[in-house]
C-alpha cells in the first residue's frame, strides 16, 4: 500500500489518459492519493479522471501536448496551489520512428523533448519542493529499449538509456533527502498504444504484461531504486547489457522484426 504521508496528498502523472498511465491513477486514487492528470488527448483523460474519482479522491486534469513550449510553465500553474509528493512520468513515447539519416531531425527532435527535456524539467520542478520537504517520490518510465539500439528507433532507444543513467544520479542525489527515485524499466506491455502500432503479441515465449499488473509492481517498488525491472524482464535487461554488442544488436532486431510483423 502507498505511504500517503510520504507520497501525499497530490501525485501528478504525466501521460495518465490510458494504459499504464491510467492504471497507476486507479491505484494511487484507491489509495488516496489527489490526482493530477496530464494528456493530450482530452477524451480518454476525461474518461480516467471520471472513473478514479469515484474512489473519493480530487482529479484536475490538464489536456495538454508536452511538445507545447509553455507545457511546463502550464503544468506549474495547474499545481502551485498543492503539494506534490508523487511524480510519474509516464509520457517518454516514441513519437517519431525512422531509419536516422533518412529522417526529419525536427521529428527526431521531438523525440528527445518529449523523452529528455521535459523528464528533466518536471523532476526539476517538483523534485526540488520534495528535498524541501524531506520525503516524495519521481519515478520514471523506462523501457527495455533503452538497453540497446534499434533500427528505426535510434534517437527513441538513445533517449531511454539517457532515462536510466539520469534515474541512477537522481537516485544518488535525492536519496539522502528521504525522496525515493526509481526508474521502472517496462518490456512488451498490452497498452492502448502498443495495439495501436500494431504489434504481435503472440510470438511463443514472448513475455506480455498488462498494464494494471506493471503498476502494482512499480508503486511496490517505489523505494527499490535506482532501477526496477518489472514484468519478469530482468534476465532480459542483464542480457542486454552484455557482449558481444554486434551479436546482442542484431540479435534484438531480429527479435522486434517478429514483434512488429516485418518478418
Amino acid at each position: 500500500m502507498i505511504d500517503v504521508q510520504h507520497y501525499g496528498p497530490w501525485a501528478v502523472i504525466a501521460g495518465g489518459s490510458e494504459g499504464v498511465g491510467s492504471a497507476f491513477a486507479d491505484e494511487l486514487s484507491k489509495a488516496g492519493l489527489n490526482l493530477v492528470l496530464i494528456a493530450r488527448k482530452p477524451g480518454p483523460l476525461e474518461e480516467t479522471a471520471e472513473k478514479v474519482r469515484s474512489n473519493g479522491v480530487q482529479v484536475r486534469t490538464l489536456a495538454l501536448d508536452l511538445l507545447s513550449p509553455d507545457a511546463v510553465e502550464q503544468i506549474r500553474q495547474a499545481t502551485d496551489d498543492v503539494e506534490v509528493g508523487l511524480l510519474i512520468f509516464n509520457a517518454g513515447a516514441n513519437s517519431y520512428g525512422n531509419e536516422f539519416v533518412t529522417g526529419d531531425l525536427d521529428g527526431f527532435r521531438g523525440v528527445i523533448d518529449l523523452n529528455i527535456h521535459r523528464q528533466l524539467e518536471l523532476s526539476h520542478l517538483f523534485g526540488a519542493k520534495m528535498k524541501e520537504r524531506g520525503r516524495g517520490g519521481i519515478m520514471l518510465l523506462g523501457s527495455l529499449a533503452g538497453y540497446m539500439g534499434a533500427e528505426h528507433q535510434s534517437i527513441y532507444a538513445a533517449s531511454k538509456a539517457f532515462s536510466r543513467v539520469f534515474a541512477e544520479s537522481l537516485w544518488l542525489e535525492l536519496a539522502p533527502h528521504g525522496v525515493h527515485v526509481v526508474e521502472l524499466v517496462l518490456g512488451v506491455t498490452r497498452t492502448p498504444a502498443m495495439i495501436r502500432a500494431g504489434l504481435n503479441f503472440d510470438i511463443p515465449g514472448m513475455l506480455v504484461a498488462e498494464p494494471e499488473e506493471v503498476a502494482r509492481e512499480g508503486l511496490e517498488h517505489l523505494t527499490d531504486g535506482p532501477v526496477w525491472v518489472a514484468g519478469g524482464n530482468y534476465d532480459a535487461a542483464v542480457k542486454r547489457s552484455g557482449f558481444p554488442r554486434d551479436t546482442l544488436v542484431k540479435g534484438a532486431a531480429d527479435a522486434m522484426r517478429k514483434l512488429l510483423n516485418r518478418g
